[in-house]
């Protein structure tokens, strides 16, 4: 019973690494399609690569999520919690990307873990919780923000006397390697939050012990299921960030993704933080919308995207709850 739980969860977590690829792979490419710099296919197949070499980049991030959250739950009753916690995930990634709404996995991860916790009796690590979760959450759209706006306003400056068509072909020609960067950035966050999951859940089994290596095999099946569900692509949340937020041009969609490739780098090796890739990008849209003029920004989309942004957490956790409590009820 224990190894079929195990491997009953493993496989969930890999669902949810799918549902996270084709959620979130507008996130590296809308721009870069909205702006006619690459293909649809072309850039789904780029940000498929990109996030499979992405995954093997690093593994802050997966302790994070391994260790940081919530207290290790043991037995069968532990394994119950890491499959409601997912579940709860994947629903509303689903939710969200049948509505065109580009929020965030990642946080739908963290919540669904903090529900499920919640309802097993488990600890959850407030601090860390605060810490690695809640601040980035509020933080890394600012930044994301201010930076934009900014590398957009010295872009302006820089090209102020350059010819306008020679320019945008330029910057459609340095989007494909800004778009590249996001993807990358992308596999280097996303895919280390499923890998802290399934570590999560080798340790349960007594398969694993903190402080061991990531298995090769983990990094290898989550990054694919990452790649994989990426090249299936979102084309329902491409729309939003590519044409629904602001029309984009190639300048400026070099200075989001740039920003938002930045950001994510600069988190998973400095602070080791699983920040959003949706919110960074988004935000740095805005702000790169902003340098136009502020009404550019088509602000009533903004604000519906930011509201889901903020009941992600709690939904995707009482989801994540009730599916604890329904198996804890047919299974535990």
């Amino acid at each position: 019973m224990d190894t079929f739980a195990l491997i009953v969860t493993v496989a969930v977590a890999l669902f949810f690494t799918y549902t996270n690829g084709f959620h979130d792979s507008a996130n590296a490419i809308a721009t870069s399609v909205s702006t006619r710099a690459l293909t649809p296919r072309a850039a789904l197949a780029m940000a498929a690569v990109m996030n499979l070499a992405g995954a093997f980049l690093g593994s802050g991030v997966a302790k994070t999520v391994s260790e940081g959250l919530i207290e290790t739950p043991h037995g069968g009753k532990g394994m119950g919690i890491l499959f409601a916690a997912l579940v709860g995930a994947i629903v509303w990634n689903l939710v969200t990307w049948y509505f065109g709404l580009p929020s965030s996995s990642s946080h739908a991860l963290f919540g669904g873990m903090v529900g499920a916790a919640l309802a097993g009796g488990i600890d959850v690590l407030w601090s860390g919780v605060i810490e690695k979760i809640v601040i980035p959450m509020f933080l890394s759209p600012i930044v994301g923000l201010v930076v934009g706006y900014l590398v957009m306003t010295a872009i302006l400056w820089l090209f102020r006397n350059a010819n306008p068509h020679k320019a945008k072909r330029g910057f459609r020609i340095a989007q494909t390697v800004s778009a590249a960067g996001m993807a990358l950035g992308h596999g280097l966050q996303d895919a280390q939050k499923t890998m802290g999951v399934v570590v999560l859940a080798l340790v349960i089994s007594g398969n694993e012990t903190f402080g061991d290596p990531i298995p090769v095999w983990v990094k290898i099946v989550c990054a694919l299921m990452l790649s994989l569900g990426t090249y299936a692509g979102g084309w329902r949340i491409m729309r939003t960030l590519g044409r629904k937020i602001i029309e984009l041009d190639p300048p400026q969609g070099f200075a989001a993704e740039a920003t938002g490739a930045s950001i994510m780098f600069t988190t998973a090796y400095l602070f080791k933080a699983p920040i959003s890739t949706t919110h960074v990008i988004t935000s740095a849209i805005m702000g790169v919308g902003a340098t136009k003029r502020v009404n550019a920004v088509r602000w009533g989309v903004a604000k519906n995207i930011v509201l889901g942004w903020f009941i992600t957490m709690p939904a995707a956790a009482l989801v994540a709850a009730g599916a604890f409590e329904l198996v804890n009820l047919t299974v535990l």
